[in-house]
């Protein structure tokens, strides 16, 4: 038995409102492009008087058309292309010298062991 009345029950929530009492969402693109002169392209926004877009996944500067930019980019994405490649290949360098110290070692230690039997042989004759 409860000590001060009824267990609790909280006040049932009224509903919510609905979350857009806009009706755009129920246009199709090309009214919405017709009535609003909405353009769906790259975001461009401006930043200390520089142009910048997004296009392809990064924000490239807009330098008056000549594409020196976005060629700066690329240049800059194939030198990081270039430098994994140049790593690779150091380390491929790396372990073909490994190996042949390797093979270099077991070479010296079994011209050792050939000329130690041949000397063994000629002490029996």
């Amino acid at each position: 038995m409860p000590l001060f009345g009824n267990t609790f029950s909280p006040k049932k929530t009224p509903p919510r409102k609905s979350a857009s009492l806009s009706s755009l969402h129920t246009l199709d693109r090309s009214t919405r492009e017709v009535e609003l002169g909405l353009e769906y392209g790259p975001p461009v926004m401006n930043i200390g008087g520089q142009s910048w877009k997004f296009e392809e996944g990064q924000w490239l500067t807009e330098s008056g058309g000549n594409g020196s930019s976005r060629e700066l980019q690329r240049l800059k994405k194939r030198n990081v292309q270039l430098e994994e490649e140049n790593n690779l290949l150091k380390l491929k360098i790396e372990i073909l010298l490994d190996m042949l110290t390797e093979t270099t070692v077991e070479y010296h230690m079994m011209e050792k062991e050939v000329k130690e039997i041949k000397t063994q042989h000629r002490r029996k004759k």
